[in-house]
């Protein structure tokens, strides 16, 4: 049996590669969301309007660095079929292998699958029309917040922006509305970078 971690910290290669690619990301986000309850590929593949024989050997992948495990197997017309579930509950990258150094083109290959992932999964979402942009000024009860823009900040100002959004991050987090009756599913995607001046950079490799 294993034990289901809350949140994994991820600071191995071999985990950074398994998450750069945004369908092994797109499996693992429906495992997440429908956690507990252990998914069939079939199960998978029909979450993500996907081919079954496409999955296959992304879950193997998964798998093999830990991100899934097989929770349950059963006979069906003669076959064993396995069932998985996420062996964590959150992911985060190591601040190691964020940072310059030894492994940033795995941990860029990530974040950009991840920043692929929220770019289809809000496409196929708003297209299908579940997704109201209208503003909660107009009677919206479930608004949206979309913002883009760059500013030039203090280095003091950007550290008490990132504690601000930490905080407010944590405060999601620690409080679970899940069991509410109108509780819906909400993407929260955050990204926030200082650009360093040209002279301040080191050379590209």
């Amino acid at each position: 049996m294993v034990d289901q971690m809350k949140e994994r910290e991820v600071t191995d290669v071999a985990t950074l590669k398994a998450l750069a690619d945004p369908l092994r990301l797109a499996v693992l986000s429906a495992l997440m969301k429908r956690d507990p309850q252990p998914l069939s590929v079939k199960e998978i593949a029909t979450e993500l309007d996907e081919a079954p024989t496409k999955l296959y050997r992304h879950i193997k992948q998964l798998e093999q660095t830990g991100l899934v495990y097989v929770a349950e197997t059963r006979l069906v017309s003669g076959i064993v079929e396995s069932r998985y579930r996420s062996a964590q509950q959150s992911l985060r990258l190591s601040p190691q292998v964020l940072a310059e150094g030894e492994q940033p083109p795995a941990a860029l290959d990530t974040m950009l699958a991840t920043m692929d992932l929220v770019r289809a999964d809000f496409r196929r979402n708003f297209l299908a029309g579940r997704i109201d942009l209208t503003p909660a000024s107009q009677g919206n009860p479930r608004p949206n917040k979309f913002a883009h823009t760059s500013v030039r900040l203090t280095p003091e100002r950007l550290r008490r922006l990132r504690s601000r959004l930490d905080e407010v991050l944590d405060e999601m987090f620690a409080e679970d509305d899940s069991a509410e009756a109108d509780a819906v599913e909400v993407t929260l995607f955050a990204l926030m970078y200082a650009v360093l001046p040209a002279d301040e950079t080191g050379p590209q490799t």
